[in-house]
């Protein structure tokens, strides 16, 4: 559709809105109670009867997810309607990866956030949707399929028309899918999004789902060059030219909460009985947002580490806790799990993880509001009442840190001598691991001669 003109909403011009200064945001959460947060309607072309229609623009932000634009066209003439969604938030770290093993009809319901750089795929039909190919969509898994069904008919009466065979072929793949609807026999929904902003919805949280696998992963070139960020795989930080150790850099970047400029931080910083991480903090002086993030200052090491702490004492909540992107972590009492870059990089204590756990949880979107199942609310209470216990010492249970890396660690108050209630155990990776953490392709010994060979 083309815009041909602006038409304000009611006070939008002018009044108390006009004059709250450039310092609010751009994006406003997501409120009923809120009534200036009205849509900016646009007059646009309807592509259906080429008369003139009107698109309405929400630019608003979702908690828990990110920053979104909602436009809805509608037209007057041929009452022709179209609703979308798409992200107006930045591109994540990482790609993400859902696989949803879709076995009753109650899975069909799951919700789903699908970007237009997604990739959608049914293994078991061979079947997938390119990505680009469709507009970001908020739907569910029955919506998904719905959408593919309607993209098949919509030229079939051309092709009945043209090659009566190729039309035949196709009604029959419909078919195919529609059973799927009925959950007749089970599949495998696939979600690949090299932008990390799609999301499929796990109905047990804050309980691990069997049902789905989220893998985070690196963006091939190829990807990141879809993205618009060819440029970012072959940047390399440069070498120190002087110790970091004493010293604090300082370099410009965007606030991720209202995308004011702001500062952040980064220090090398060696931790006792472990090794070097770079913490970076950001301080939003618009909004007030603060963020912390570690990395690893250092390799990969040749084994991972799985470390078990049992939780006797209120004290161990001060116990220091660095958990890198690649770590997921485990309370078994509570049968929950938090995934590999879930929170991403932190150095904190366990009592701050433990806390943004149950923020993590707190702000669900599908866990709140008048959407949500009453079971699923109240044993998601239930949970971070119990969470909240651990927190104040009124519960013992045991704390996991599984990381293939090896870069994570949490602090030993008997060092050097032993802890009685900490663990710490090596193991080697398995193969999945190394292919997640991009080992299995990594040659480093004999490249020198292979390359000369070329």
């Amino acid at each position: 559709m083309s815009a041909l003109g602006a038409v304000p909403p009611a006070g939008a011009a002018g009044g108390p809105r006009g004059e709250r200064g450039a310092r609010e945001p751009l994006f406003r959460p997501l409120s009923a109670e809120d009534g200036e947060q009205l849509p900016a309607e646009i007059e646009s072309l309807c592509m259906n009867c080429f008369q003139n229609g009107v698109t309405r623009l929400l630019l608003t932000r979702i908690p828990f997810f990110k920053e979104i634009i909602v436009s809805s066209f509608s037209c007057d003439s041929c009452c022709w309607s179209n609703t979308e969604i798409q992200s107006a938030g930045r591109v994540q770290e990482q790609g993400v990866r859902y696989r949803l093993a879709v076995t009753c009809r109650q899975d069909m319901d799951r919700q789903v956030v699908k970007t237009d750089c997604a990739t959608a795929a049914i293994p078991e039909l061979d079947f997938e949707i390119p990505p680009f190919t469709q507009r970001g969509v908020l739907t569910t898994v029955e919506g998904i399929i719905d959408r593919a069904i309607a993209g098949l008919e919509q030229d079939q009466p051309v092709r009945r028309a043209t090659d009566e065979g190729v039309a035949r072929k196709i009604e029959e793949f419909i078919g195919r899918l529609r059973q799927l609807k009925e959950a007749q026999s089970p599949f495998t929904l696939v979600i690949d999004d090299p932008s990390g902003n799609s999301f499929v919805e796990n109905p047990h949280a804050p309980q691990r789902d069997d049902a789905l696998v989220v893998t985070r992963y690196r963006r091939s070139p190829q990807q990141a060059a879809a993205l618009g960020l060819q440029g970012e795989e072959l940047e390399e930080p440069p070498e120190p030219a002087e110790d970091l150790h004493n010293e604090v850099l300082q370099f410009n970047t965007n606030c991720p909460e209202c995308n004011a400029p702001a500062h952040t931080n980064m220090k090398l910083v060696q931790i006792p009985h472990f090794k070097e991480v770079i913490i970076m903090a950001t301080n939003c002086e618009s909004c007030g947002h603060r963020t912390n993030e570690v990395k690893s200052g250092g390799a990969i090491e040749p084994q991972g580490t799985r470390i078990t702490l049992r939780i006797t004492d209120p004290s161990d909540m001060t116990r220091d806790v660095l958990k890198s992107e690649t770590c997921s972590v485990e309370i078994p009492e509570l049968e929950f799990e938090l995934g590999m870059g879930a929170l991403g990089g932190k150095f904190t204590t366990l009592e701050g993880l433990l806390k943004d756990v149950r923020d993590l949880v707190e702000r669900n979107p599908f866990t709140l509001g008048d959407s949500s199942a009453p079971d699923r609310t109240q044993k998601l209470q239930e949970f971070i009442g119990k969470l909240q216990e651990i927190i104040e010492g009124q519960r013992t249970a045991h704390f996991v840190m599984d990381d293939p890396a090896g870069n994570s660690y949490l602090q030993n108050v008997f060092a050097p001598e032993q802890d009685p209630e900490l663990r710490v155990q090596r193991y080697e990776r398995t193969f999945q691991q190394n292919e997640d953490l991009g080992l299995n392709d990594m040659k480093t010994e004999g490249y020198e001669e292979e390359t000369g060979s070329r």
